[in-house]
């Protein structure tokens, strides 16, 4: 089993995780950095896929993190699982008009995945 036996080892894995991951990291950041760089205007990629292709899969949340303390990232082409805006407040608004400037079309309140979605390649950047 991968998260161990005992009761409660995925949780506490989980939190360490969560942790480790708010926490800056300079090689880790810098690698969440050149995959968003890597995003064309008018594409989109989650907070996951950029983790994930960055060699930190479980870090998608670190890759929040990165967007929130790094403005000259283009933070915008960062969306959620199934094309959901996760900024919130007045920022999902923002985000989403910076999209549509970019030809990113919605499917109600999603980006429209199948389209718009880039896909990522670490090999690429």
């Amino acid at each position: 089993m991968i998260f161990g036996s005992e009761p409660g080892a995925r949780a506490k894995l989980k939190r360490q995780l969560i942790r480790s991951g708010m926490r800056p990291n300079d090689d880790r950041d810098a690698a969440f950095r050149r995959i968003i760089h890597s995003i064309p205007r008018g594409k989109v990629s989650t907070y996951g896929k950029v983790a994930a292709a960055a060699g930190y899969p479980l870090y998608h949340r670190a890759v929040a993190r990165l967007l929130r303390v790094d403005v000259a990232l283009p933070w915008h082409r960062i969306v959620g699982v199934g094309g959901q805006i996760k900024v919130p407040g007045a920022g999902a608004a923002e985000q989403r008009l910076r999209l549509q400037m970019e030809g990113v079309k919605f499917r109600g309140r999603r980006v429209d995945m199948e389209k718009y979605e880039y896909p990522l390649r670490p090999w690429d950047t």
